[in-house]
C-alpha cells in the first residue's frame, strides 16, 4: 500500500522527469563515442606561452619559446579539415589569458541529453570553466550537471563504450570524487559508468585508450586495468595495442568522426597503417607544434552533436 507521503514523492518525480524531457525536447547531442560527427567545438589557441608545464610532455619543452602563430595555423588546418569532411565547427576565442583552452575537450563530458560540466585540477585551468560555461550556452547544449567539492573532472578522461556505457579515467586530473558525481548524474539517465585507474602520467584517458569504431579500440593495453581489459572484452571491442611511447607522442590521441573515419596524426605511422588494415580510413594530419603543450586532435576537440 502506498502512504501519502510516497504518493506526494512519486508526483514530485514524475514532474521533475516531465520537466527534463521538455526542457531536451527532440533534441539529440552526444549519442556515443564514434558514431557520425555533425558538429564540434574548437577553441582558438592563445597565450599559448603562458602556459605552465603541467603534464610530462610539456615538461620537456621550453613554451616561451612555443610558435604560437604556427599552433594558429595547425589550428586552422584541424577546423578546415572538420569543415571538409562535412562537420560543422563553432569556433570559441578567449577573453583572458587562457594558454590551456585550446584544449576544449577538457571543458567535460557531452552525452545525448546535454552536458557534465567540469572541474579543473590546475589553478591556470580554472577560469576557463566559467568561459566554457558560457560557450555552452551560447551554443543551445544544456547542461546535466557539473562537478563540485572535493570532486575533479577533465572531458579528456570520458569516453563511450557503447551508447549507454561510459568510461572515465582516473589518471591525473580526474578523481574519485569526480568519477563518483559523474555516477550520480548519469545512472538515473540510463548510463553506466566505469572508473578506468591508471599511471598519473598518461594525463588523461584519451592519452592511452580511444574507440575509434562501435568495436575496435586503440590503447596501450600493459597501462590498462585487467577489470577494464576484462569489459572491453565482454563488450565485444577488440583492443589494438602499441607501446607505452606512443601514449607521448599522442599516437592514441585520435578523433572518430563516424563510418569507420578517424583523424590522426600524421607522424602516427604505425597506428595509422594497423587502423587502415582494419578497414578504418585515415585523415591524416601534420600537427607538431601544438603537442608540446601536451594535447592532440581528442584534445581540441569538445563533440557538439554525434549521430
Amino acid at each position: 500500500m502506498i502512504n501519502k507521503r510516497q504518493e506526494v514523492n512519486q508526483a514530485k518525480k514524475g514532474m521533475q522527469q516531465k520537466t527534463t524531457e521538455r526542457e531536451l525536447g527532440e533534441d539529440m547531442y552526444v549519442k556515443n563515442g564514434t558514431g557520425r560527427l555533425k558538429k564540434v567545438l574548437l577553441s582558438k589557441p592563445k597565450h599559448v606561452n603562458k602556459a605552465e608545464q603541467i603534464n610530462e610532455i610539456a615538461k620537456k619543452w621550453d613554451l616561451k619559446q612555443i610558435d604560437e602563430t604556427l599552433i594558429q595555423q595547425e589550428f586552422l588546418r584541424l577546423q578546415k579539415l572538420y569543415e571538409k569532411l562535412g562537420i560543422e565547427v563553432t569556433v570559441v576565442e578567449t577573453t583572458g589569458e587562457m594558454p590551456h583552452a585550446m584544449f576544449a575537450r577538457d571543458l567535460g563530458g557531452c552525452v545525448r541529453e546535454g552536458y557534465i560540466l567540469g572541474k579543473f585540477k590546475h589553478a591556470i585551468r580554472k577560469q576557463e570553466t566559467s568561459f566554457f560555461q558560457k560557450s555552452m550556452e551560447t551554443a543551445g547544449v544544456p547542461m546535466i550537471g557539473q562537478i563540485t567539492g572535493e570532486g575533479t573532472f577533465e572531458g579528456g578522461d570520458f569516453a563511450f563504450l557503447n551508447e549507454k556505457t561510459i568510461a572515465v579515467g582516473i589518471v591525473d586530473r580526474t578523481n574519485l570524487s569526480g568519477v563518483l558525481q559523474i555516477r550520480e548524474l548519469l545512472e538515473p539517465l540510463g548510463y553506466s559508468v566505469h572508473a578506468v585507474k591508471t599511471e598519473p602520467a598518461y594525463l588523461h584517458l584519451d592519452m592511452c585508450f580511444n574507440l575509434v569504431t562501435p568495436d575496435i579500440a586503440i590503447g596501450y593495453k600493459e597501462g590498462l586495468p585487467v577489470d577494464f581489459l576484462e569489459l572491453l572484452e565482454k563488450l565485444e571491442i577488440d583492443l589494438v595495442s602499441g607501446a607505452e611511447e606512443e601514449i607521448f607522442q599522442h599516437g592514441y590521441n585520435v578523433q572518430a568522426i563516424g563510418d569507420k573515419r578517424v583523424v590522426s596524426l600524421a607522424q602516427n605511422k604505425e597506428l595509422n597503417k594497423e587502423m587502415r588494415k582494419r578497414g578504418i580510413e585515415v585523415f591524416e594530419l601534420d600537427i607538431t607544434e601544438s603537442l608540446k603543450l601536451g594535447g592532440g586532435i581528442h584534445c581540441m576537440t569538445f563533440p557538439l552533436k554525434r549521430e
